[in-house]
């Protein structure tokens, strides 16, 4: 048996009032993946203070700022007759706050986005949960790194070279495989405060994967990054692409504001630009890292992700109204 099928399991914790304000269900339990002697979990419990100051310092979160943005984005949503919202929900307001450092009318035209893209790619959105979306974890091409990187970001990996079988995994279950990911960490406040990164390994990529690639996907994927996601992606890090992957890219380089292209960063084979981007003790032995922490598969996520559905259906119950 492999070390990290023998070390790994999954194990529940109960619900506290602290942990059930970020959350839109009545879930009593929550998973996490015990590692050895690390437990892997959804981390909902308030920020330490280290992370407070760089939500201070990045996102001017503070009571005399918070507060009344708090109230004028529960003010603006009241008055919108077509959504749908939790808006009498705090940790739900600062959910889009954050990314908009605290700005109330940023933050409601991100709402107004965030579900508009939801009307409009309907297909990807409808009924998302993860007991739907199995395949693509259990065809291991997704999967988050169990620690965070040298800066609080989480580190979601993406496999889509050698690892990707096209034909028994869509691109179109890569997105959604990846919303869901991600609006698992929305929930949390750390990563809220901090953000996320995501590293794409392209080794292996064949040009029978490059033609998978469409000029509708890449406007999707860019403009669910650049308008619509509430959360601060600090960083698209692309590994080991072969001259092809060029190809891919320039699908997707038109339509980059500068923003987000200033944030790709593309490594090849060169580890150590990789470290000056993700610390070394952050990044697993398959990168040259020392995180000594047994590997999570996909399909292990998908075990603690599944004990979430309900909060899924939850996240799902909210929009515009003509359309739920």
């Amino acid at each position: 048996m492999p070390e990290s099928e023998a070390l790994t399991k999954v194990v529940l914790r109960d619900v506290t009032p602290e942990v059930s304000q970020h959350m839109l269900s009545d879930v009593s339990y929550l998973p996490g993946i015990q590692l050895g002697d690390f437990l892997l979990r959804f981390e909902l419990e308030e920020p330490n203070e280290a992370v407070r100051e760089i939500a201070r310092r990045e996102l001017r979160e503070t009571p005399e700022v918070v507060n009344p943005a708090i109230e004028e984005l529960r003010r603006l949503l009241e008055a919108d007759k077509e959504l749908y919202v939790p808006y009498e929900r705090d940790a739900w307001l600062i959910r889009f706050l954050r990314p908009c450092k605290y700005y109330p009318e940023s933050a409601y035209d991100l709402i107004k986005r965030y579900y508009s893209f939801k009307v409009k790619h309907y297909k990807h959105y409808e009924g998302l949960t993860p007991s739907k979306e199995q395949n693509v974890f259990n065809q291991n091409v997704l999967k988050v790194l169990p620690t965070r990187d040298q800066l609080g970001r989480r580190v979601l990996v993406l496999e889509l070279g050698k690892k990707w079988n096209h034909n028994k995994c869509t691109l179109d279950e890569v997105f959604k495989g990846c919303v869901i990911f991600l609006e698992a960490a929305m929930l949390e406040p750390e990563t809220q405060i901090c953000g996320a990164v995501v590293i794409f390994d392209m080794d292996g990529l064949s040009l029978q994967q490059v033609w998978q690639f469409t000029p509708q996907f890449a406007k999707r994927i860019v403009d669910w990054l650049q308008e619509c996601i509430p959360l601060r992606i600090k960083g698209l890090y692309i590994l080991n692409q072969p001259f092809i992957f060029n190809m891919v890219f320039q699908l997707f380089k038109p339509l980059l504001q500068d923003k987000l292209r200033s944030r790709i960063a593309f490594f090849g084979h060169d580890r150590e630009l990789l470290y000056k981007y993700i610390n070394q003790k952050c990044l697993p032995d398959k990168y040259g890292g020392n995180l000594n922490i047994p590997d999570v598969s996909g399909a292990e996520w998908l075990e603690l992700l599944m004990h979430c559905d309900k909060e899924f259906l939850a996240i799902n119950s909210y929009g515009y109204k003509k359309n739920i």
